[in-house]
């Protein structure tokens, strides 16, 4: 059956079509062609024609012309649009004309570089042998130009050649910031001839990862000027606000702009699906995992090839598991699958065989994947044997994986423009298709995070709202220090001298610095590096934490590594007990060695996977900035949270059940960052109390509360009736299993089948559960579920904590909201800046939703008991905006007015 066909379907299928939200329609685009630039060396129109390309799109010609000139410019169109040739054009007319030229690409991930370099080698082959055409007398290996990958995987051996032959260097920001610049003397022979660096998927170098590459490309033009060059940049990008600001920002340059689209498009339907509501009043849908799972079925039964995106790696592994599980039709498979399954050897049973064939054709994508498995999942897709691939935004990127008829996202990427990207994915035609026909569908299925409501509840907000700012900010103090420590080991730094944008005299204090902390050593008027560590080693450019964690599965006496985690996520991915995911095969860690960065693994058929509990404490380093605002203060500066790993649930599969929890022992991870919180006024306090909507004062518990304590205590044995723990030099608390606030007199809420005596510890995480239900817990959850909306981030780049007595409010009640990234990089600021914005979002979003006392949707699930913090958390966002009506009149007017 058509896509077009299902698609009918599906709108006369009552229990799918009053599902979604919104259906789009976007019809086809024609192509728009310019000729080859009469300028263009002669092998490479001809090179192209081989390869079925017999002109250009308008946005390549455009692209051209600019390099001509002496510009850098920066190419903005859809997915699949043809911007490679924006930058191989030029390149490769310059290496073609000029044997000396050099150029250097740049992509953010190895995989995207490895498929870069399959795709350029075929182009060259093809300029080889026109070449050799026009020039018989010369052998084609001399005519080719030499082209090279150089990051971590490239053989030691190999490395010295490449250095010294290769005239085209594929990399990445990373291997440039470790393997290339502090190594520079190796390579002046290509830096001295260095004519063009190439930066694609520009969008993906904004947080910290861009503001490091941007000190990274300071550097890299230090080097280059050192050797004579100034080399011309080209970059690319997927669709953002402000691609002109960004790339200033990365290359301190002025950039030309082109971002008129001139490639085909089929059409598209693009859907919000929106999971029906299972339970009215306490706001619950379906889950969106489950509802990707059956469109997915959907989908594959018709013969329709496949991406299903998920935001994290353990959902990548149970969609995995759920689709391999139900058997597939048996469709026709292509020449190229066909000739591939007939080498299946015959003596494979049949039970076997079915299974294998189940796995091979749906497969995850995600990283801790080696990369030879990788790659062999990226072949499958472009040769068809592939039909369905699970992945998270690793392949969100231009890794060629052919075209797809459908994509399935598992709840909102967390930014608008990632959304696009993903869905882009969906209909990428052959390049020179004139008419672009093949429709394609991309399904958002949103989730019940209050965003994903947000925007299922208001369609127009995503249609009409323009792509995110990418946010980088090179000046922090703590990335700019840490690349000035690597540059000054590059090469000595004179008086005066400018890094980048930073001026000399600015330059000269930070270099003072840096010789009173004993790396820098003056000599006249230069500084020269001194200390013995190599600065690069120690400077990551993607993750608080550099090292990796080995992922291996004991199999007897021998161990198999199946992938890596970094030692951040490890904590709460791969502790010990902890089910782990990998290619929907299940694993329990049985240990966690953090000094030899090894998790052992064991391969177990468990019923259950599971999730991790933490707790987490926040303490104030510095204010950086207070202002009044409407029922509170806001503020934002430098924090430090300390979060410790303590527990997990099992939780079972397919119907969710809680089947038990465990304990964890690990040691706390600290994270200096920013944040941005609202600490509550005394005023706003006392007009919830008196209504009866504050619920975080202390508890005034009657005067029976000393025997009923002692009472219970005595019937527990004096014993933590959680971890066992018995009194020693201390006294354990007591806790009401019902919060006692819902009781009506003490004595009712005193009574000893109420009460339970836990340990101090055990106590604290009760308590924490109880706070999820206060409409101070309300008001964070919502807020740090909606901030993504005007960031360009992912919901995980934020978190949030609330605090009744929070030591960054001086013992007031605040909510913070910080950046999960060390030092910040600019968006707890942002949130200051957007603060009465986002608040009056936040109202409107709770007063829309239809649950009766909160939910996932909105302020977070009720406890146990039925009792949530919906009208709390309600009431206290009428006190932080302005009068209920005039609220969601200048939220709609805001709106409308970002959706412009």
């Amino acid at each position: 059956m058509s896509l077009h066909n299902l698609l009918s379907a599906w709108r006369n299928d009552p229990d799918i079509s009053s599902s979604i939200a919104a259906w789009q329609t976007f019809p086809v685009r024609p192509a728009r062609f310019t000729p080859f630039p009469n300028e263009l060396h002669p092998a490479l129109p001809d090179a192209l024609h081989a390869q079925g390309i017999q002109t250009l799109y308008t946005h390549q010609g455009m692209a051209w012309q600019h390099v001509q000139d002496g510009q850098h410019p920066v190419v903005v169109t859809d997915t699949a649009s043809g911007k490679t040739l924006c930058y191989n054009l030029p390149v490769l007319d310059r290496l073609l004309r000029d044997p000396q030229a050099r150029a250097l690409y740049l992509f953010p991930t190895k995989a995207l570089a490895q498929d870069q370099q399959e795709g350029l080698r075929q182009f060259i082959t093809a300029l080889g042998n026109e070449l050799a055409d026009q020039q018989p007398s010369i052998s084609q290996r001399s005519l080719a130009i030499p082209i090279a990958t150089y990051d971590g995987d490239t053989p030691s051996e190999a490395r010295p050649a490449i250095r010294t032959t290769a005239r085209l260097v594929i990399s990445n920001p990373d291997m440039l910031h470790t393997g290339v610049l502090p190594h520079h003397t190796l390579w002046a022979d290509f830096f001295r001839h260095l004519q063009f660096v190439v930066l694609d998927e520009m969008h993906t170098y904004r947080g910290v990862f861009g503001a490091h590459v941007a000190n990274v490309l300071r550097r890299l033009k230090r080097v280059a000027y050192f050797y004579g060059a100034s080399p011309q940049f080209i970059l690319t990008s997927a669709t953002i606000a402000n691609p002109i600001e960004l790339a200033q920002r990365l290359i301190e340059e002025p950039v030309a702009l082109v971002d008129d689209d001139g490639a085909a498009r089929g059409a598209r339907h693009f859907l919000i699906y929106n999971p029906p509501v299972v339970n009215r009043d306490l706001g619950l849908r379906r889950s969106a995992l489950l509802e990707s799972v059956r469109l997915a079925r959907e989908l594959l039964k018709h013969g329709i090839q496949l991406i299903v995106f998920a935001r994290a790696r353990r959902s990548v592994e149970l969609i995995l598991r759920y689709l391999q599980q139900e058997p597939l039709p048996h469709i026709s498979l292509s020449s190229t699958s066909l000739s591939r399954a007939s080498l299946i050897a015959d003596s494979i049973d049949p039970h076997q065989e079915e299974m294998n064939r189940e796995e091979s054709q749906i497969r995850g994508y995600r990283s801790g994947y080696l990369p030879r498995q990788r790659r062999e999942i990226e072949r499958g897709l472009r040769e068809e044997r592939v039909r369905a691939v699970i992945a998270t935004n690793a392949l969100e990127l231009g890794i060629d994986i052919g075209g797809m008829g459908a994509v399935v996202l598992t709840g909102y990427p967390g930014t608008i423009a990632g959304t696009w990207q993903q869905a882009g994915r969906a209909g990428r035609q052959p390049r020179r298709s004139k008419g672009g026909n093949d429709a394609s569908l991309a399904v958002l299925v949103a989730s019940a995070s209050p965003l994903d409501q947000f925007l299922a509840h208001h369609p127009d907000y995503f249609f009409g709202r323009s792509p995110e700012r990418a946010l980088i900010n090179p000046d922090n103090l703590l990335i700019l220090l840490g690349h000035l420590r690597c540059a000054a080991f590059e090469l000595p730094f004179h008086a005066g001298e400018n890094f980048g944008r930073i001026e000399g005299p600015q330059v000269a204090e930070f270099l003072q610095f840096l010789k009173q902390s004993g790396v820098l050593h003056q000599s006249g008027d230069k500084y020269f590096w001194m200390a013995d560590q190599y600065p690069a080693e120690g400077l990551s450019l993607r993750s608080a934490s550099p090292e990796r964690v080995v992922l291996q599965v004991r199999d007897g006496d021998q161990g198999s590594i199946i992938g890596q985690v970094d030692q951040a996520s490890a904590h709460w991915m791969v502790h010990p007990q902890a089910v782990y995911l990998h290619e929907g095969q299940t694993y329990l860690v049985e240990e966690l060695d953090l000094a030899q960065n090894i998790a052992q693994l064991r391969a177990a058929d468990v019923d259950y996977y599971t999730q991790p509990r933490s707790e987490t404490i926040v303490e104030l380093l510095e204010k950086l900035a207070e202002t009044e605002a409407l029922g509170a203060t806001k503020a934002y500066g430098e924090i430090t949270v300390i979060t410790q790993v303590t527990g997990f649930r099992k939780v079972k599969w397919f119907t969710h059940e809680q089947l038990g929890i465990g304990e964890v022992s690990l040691p706390p991870t600290e994270l200096v960052t920013t944040g941005y919180w609202l600490s509550l006024t005394e005023e706003t306090i006392a007009q919830l109390r008196a209504q009866g909507l504050w619920t975080n004062d202390p508890n005034d518990y009657g005067p029976n509360w000393q025997r009923q304590r002692d009472q219970a205590r005595a019937r527990d044995g004096y014993r933590c009736q959680h971890c066992g723990l018995p009194e020693k030099n201390h006294t354990h608390h007591v806790h009401h299993k019902v919060p006692f606030r819902t009781f009506a007199t003490y004595q009712q809420a005193n009574q000893l089948p109420n009460l339970i005596t836990l340990c101090g510890r055990c106590h604290h995480r009760a308590e924490l559960v109880v706070r999820l239900r206060s409409g101070l817990a309300g008001l964070a959850f919502t807020l740090s579920h909606l901030a993504p909306l005007f960031l360009m981030c992912d919901a995980r780049d934020v978190g949030m904590h609330s605090d009744p007595q929070s030591p960054l409010a001086g013992g007031q009640p605040a909510v913070v909201i910080y950046d999960q990234v060390p030092a910040g990089i600019g968006f707890s600021q942002r949130l200051f800046e957007l603060h009465e914005e986002l608040v009056a979002n936040a109202y409107e979003l709770v007063a829309a939703c239809e649950c009766t006392d909160g939910c996932p949707s909105c302020v977070g699930p009720a406890g146990a008991d039925g009792y949530g913090g919906k009208r709390e958390t309600l009431a206290l966002l009428r006190l932080l905006n302005e009068a209920e009506e005039s609220s969601q009149e200048g939220s709609r007017k805001r709106r409308m007015e970002g959706a412009m």
